[in-house]
């Protein structure tokens, strides 16, 4: 019963009549001796991923020890399919830290690509397993705006991804055919273009759910409910890393609307969750959102799995405390498929608490 005190223990602590979210891995489920096609849940010892059941893939934590395969959850529970109709900050979201450095993408012909990877799978795939949220950097680059993993605020054939139209086509398609989705894009941005990003997602498809600026709350009151959300369509937030680009484009400045933890190691520290220093202090009251950055300054996609246990519920009881008893509503992490079930905590499993 530990994960379920740590849980109330959780929500005594809470001051506020919220529903809030905490995220956790798979909950402690008996591991069966023998189990196959398509009847072994998760921890249950498994040969293949046919083995296992819906939502779940064969796989193991050497970094933990655990060689052997076991089923391990591959899909985030979307919160909404738990509880609807809430103001959209009374939910915690699912977010891809660099969504399209991914293991495995081509690079440019010729070119030896030479950066980071952050993810194992498309945004196609990560939007489909639950991710509601994207960090996405983008660059003017080969006369078009790209995605690129790279440095000094300029993007190099050597660390270019594509452009960044073909990713937000994904989520358009997405978008189109999930009507009561939600997205949320946050960028960092070193696009020069004049109205680029206006552009960029017009030509997307995507200016049609554009969330308008003018209706996000400025004074850190409730936003909308999903429920409005959606009848609105106003179903994809976009937020940039250039405050002058609100009044310029009509694109939400970061850091006007949501609190940030440090990113990179800082960030993942056991006992600390400092504020990162280009957002808004934590006790700061005209913010109602919070982003929580959970990943190191150099992704090890074997060490995810050890990353995204124990130490991921620890991280959000620190950040929730620093932050004045306010919940993640968005968790970036790497490598969101990697995930461990020997604990009972995790990413890819949600659990509410109406107190």
């Amino acid at each position: 019963m530990t994960c379920f005190m740590d849980h109330r223990d959780l929500s005594r602590a809470t001051a506020t009549g919220y529903l809030f979210l905490l995220l956790l891995f798979s909950s402690f489920i008996n591991i069966w001796s023998s189990c196959s096609n398509g009847s072994c849940q998760v921890v249950d010892s498994c040969s293949h991923s046919t083995d296992c059941g819906p939502g779940l893939f064969c796989g193991n934590c050497p970094a933990l020890g655990k060689t052997q395969p076991f089923c391990i959850r591959g899909q985030a529970t979307i919160p909404t399919s738990v509880i609807g109709g809430l103001p959209f900050n009374k939910y915690s979201w699912l977010v891809t830290h660099n969504s399209f450095s991914i293991v495995g993408a081509p690079a440019l012909p010729g070119v030896q690509r030479f950066t980071f990877y952050n993810q194992e799978d498309t945004v196609t795939n990560q939007l489909k397993n639950g991710v509601r949220g994207l960090m996405l950097d983008m660059y003017d680059f080969n006369g078009d705006i790209w995605l690129c993993h790279s440095f000094r605020g300029q993007c190099f054939n050597f660390t270019a991804f594509q452009p960044a139209i073909n990713t937000l086509r994904e989520v358009e398609a997405f978008l189109s055919k999930n009507p009561s989705e939600i997205v949320t894009i946050i960028i960092e941005d070193y696009v020069h273009t004049p109205k680029g990003l206006t552009k960029l997602f017009k030509n997307a498809g995507l200016d049609k759910y554009w969330f308008p600026v003018s209706k996000m709350p400025k004074k850190g009151e409730d936003w909308p409910t999903v429920t409005e959300m959606v009848k609105a369509n106003h179903r994809l937030l976009v937020f940039t890393s250039v405050a002058s680009k609100e009044e310029e484009e009509g694109i939400a400045y970061q850091w006007k609307y949501l609190l940030e933890n440090e990113a990179g190691d800082p960030g993942v520290k056991p006992g600390s969750c400092p504020n990162r220093k280009e957002s808004q202090p934590f006790n700061s009251k005209t913010a109602s959102l919070f982003l929580m950055n959970y990943f190191p300054t150099y992704p090890v996609e074997d060490e995810a799995c050890k990353e995204h246990s124990a130490r991921l519920a620890d991280r959000i009881r620190t950040c929730y405390k620093a932050a004045g008893s306010m919940m993640p509503n968005f968790l970036a992490v790497n490598f969101y498929l990697v995930s461990i079930s020997k604990s009972c905590r995790g990413a890819m499993e949600v659990v509410f608490f109406m107190i």
